[in-house]
């Protein structure tokens, strides 16, 4: 039976058990709405933005595993789709996102909402397809889904011209993966690489697990708690990792890099032995290469993209292979052979970071009325047992999120941490809650960065989406003020708000419960009020009025190294750094080293 274009994209991505397509409709793409209208063979979520529905379809993919799957028209739909392409990419998350295009005729003569979208999107898409001949539509989709999902993941674009849509063929779709000769993705790690790691980790005296994103969207956290566990060693995690290693285990040091924990940059600093597994050594985790190798270890380094080996720092044993397999291979060796660092060397090594621990760099004082944005966070951890799904915007309120709320599963932290795009905690959070509808949903924002995308309400309200948006407002641009106020001579440029709306009233007016918190005896219960409207069906927007001038501690500034954090008031009184420490007139230390 023949089809139209149209038709056969509907029909593919029904054969891909798609479940949700996020989109906004446009002139390019009528004849694939019309048919996605006619056929009914999957549930559309109509955003009120481009950008939104590729955020949305990069969060119910980050939830459920699957691709997500984003449709949106040709000129200013595509260009709108690019931000939420791009964070897609930034982070490694499988998604197809089909773009309409003018007809194959056009192509080329400036027609009406005619943009390049191939070669726009080509950096920042794992690949992208313009499909010009509709023979070829099936196993182009069906190449998009094999390519967005395997390997190190990523966002596809697959460009279709309107005349192809209309154009009737036979369809049918393939039922194997096909053969790209140009892309054979390794997934096996080396076997004597991971022979050489698993003794070179042995012989560690001061051994350390650093994983990131690629545990998570691997699959492989069950494998990183067991070779944790059977090696006694300590473990760090990465903005992207968390989750992938239960928060409160003792083994665990925290998140590390910019905002990370004392204890976990200082291990990170001090190891002797770093394991690097599903991680790339990025600017906001090490800063300054050349510091972080400046006292000698050895590095080992497993991950599925080969380009990311080696990029930023000299790596002694590179395994290239999915982090999944080659975590359960070396746990095979360590079990086989016994192949764990001395107890000795591990009593030693675990009394210095403990040392460090003891110090709690994230303790705060909260002991006023005024709100901390710490505390809403651990207040929320509290009430939701440590167990909602919980997505951020970019800023102050993300970087407290990370650090206060103790994720204990993978797939349960939402936020944009390679490219760093403010809007979309919201449209994370509707495509987290349609990809996990029983799980308790929180979107923690902040006051800039929910204006970027709060047209989304209208989504939420159309499809009965039940969240609750945590605004920590301060009033500023926080993380700006913060880097103005330490860097730039407290000189607030552009950074602060006189002009903000009344988020109760805007979020009655989308026709959902909004409420006003300012005082920290009312966040307990704004919080759980919160919940039980949710879990009745409403979507709650609390807007918290919180301290303005709090600041995200520890912090690693440009330019300096791990052992060099700024750090909060409490920690430099301590007399284990007197002799070190280089207090500014800002009553900060600058220095860390033990």
């Amino acid at each position: 039976m023949q089809l139209s274009g149209a038709q056969i994209v509907v029909q593919s991505l029904k054969a891909e058990g798609v479940e949700y397509v996020f989109g906004y409709p446009g002139g390019a793409v009528l004849e694939i709405y019309d048919a996605i209208f006619q056929l009914n063979k999957f549930k559309h979520i109509l955003t009120r933005h481009e950008q939104a529905a590729v955020h949305a379809a990069d969060a119910y993919a980050r939830t459920s595993g699957k691709v997500g799957v984003a449709l949106v028209t040709s000129g200013p739909g595509a260009t709108n789709a690019l931000t939420g392409i791009a964070t897609a990419y930034s982070d490694s998350i499988p998604m197809v996102v089909i773009t309409g295009q003018v007809g194959t005729p056009s192509i080329g003569t400036d027609a009406f909402q005619e943009v390049d979208t191939v070669g726009i999107t080509r950096p920042c898409v794992k690949h992208n397809f313009l499909v010009t001949d509709i023979n070829d539509l099936a196993v182009t989709i069906k190449k998009a889904f094999q390519i967005a999902a395997s390997g190190r993941p990523g966002p596809v674009v697959v460009d279709i011209p309107k005349d192809v849509t209309q154009a009737m063929a036979k369809f049918s779709y393939p039922q194997e993966d096909i053969f790209i000769r140009s892309y054979q993705p390794v997934v096996q790690g080396h076997t004597g690489q991971i022979k050489k790691a698993v003794q070179m980790f042995a012989s560690a005296k001061r051994p350390l697990v650093y994983f990131g994103g690629g545990i998570v969207l691997g699959n492989a956290s069950g494998e990183l708690i067991d070779f944790v566990r059977s090696t006694g060693a300590p473990c760090v995690g990465t903005l992207m990792g968390l989750g992938a290693f239960p928060s409160r285990d003792r083994q665990y040091l925290g998140m590390l890099g910019m905002h990370g924990t004392y204890e976990a940059n200082l291990a990170m600093q001090n190891a002797d032995v770093v394991l690097a597994v599903g991680a790339r050594f990025d600017d906001r985790v090490v800063s300054v290469p050349s510091k972080f190798m400046e006292k000698p270890k050895k590095i080992i380094h497993v991950d599925v993209d080969p380009s990311s080996i080696a990029k930023r720092v000299r790596v002694d044993v590179p395994i290239v292979g999915d982090v999944k397999n080659v975590l359960a291979e070396m746990i095979g060796l360590i079990e086989k052979q016994n192949s764990i660092p001395s107890r000795e060397h591990l009593d030693k090594w675990w009394k210095t970071i403990e040392s460090w621990r003891i110090r709690d760099c994230l303790w705060f004082e909260n002991e006023s009325e005024t709100i901390k944005p710490q505390y809403v966070v651990k207040k929320l951890a509290e009430i939701t047992g440590n167990s909602a799904i919980v997505t951020s915007d970019v800023g102050q309120h993300q970087m407290f999120a990370a650090q206060y709320y103790p994720f204990e599963r993978p797939r349960q932290w939402l936020n944009s941490g390679g490219l760093g795009t403010m809007g979309v905690g919201l449209p994370y959070a509707m495509g987290a809650k349609l990809a996990a509808p029983d799980q308790d949903v929180f979107c923690i924002t902040g006051e800039g960065s929910i204006q970027m995308n709060i047209q989304e309400l209208s989504t939420c309200f159309q499809y009965k989406i039940p969240l609750t948006v945590v605004t920590l407002n301060n009033g500023y641009l926080g993380m700006v003020r913060q880097w103005q106020e330490l860097y730039y001579d407290n000189r607030e440029s552009e950074t602060y708000f006189d002009s903000l709306p009344d988020f109760v009233k805007l979020a009655e007016a989308y026709g959902h419960v909004g409420i006003r918190v300012d005082k920290t005896s009312e966040v307990e219960g704004a919080l759980r009020e919160a919940l039980r409207l949710n879990r009745e069906g409403r979507l709650v927007f609390i807007d918290f009025i919180t301290d303005k001038k709090q600041n995200v501690f520890p912090m690693v500034g440009n330019g300096k190294g791990l052992d060099e954090m700024v750090l909060p008031v409490h920690m430099r009184e301590t007399k284990a750094d007197s002799d070190v420490n280089d207090v500014t007139d800002r009553d900060y230390d600058t220095r860390s080293v033990p």
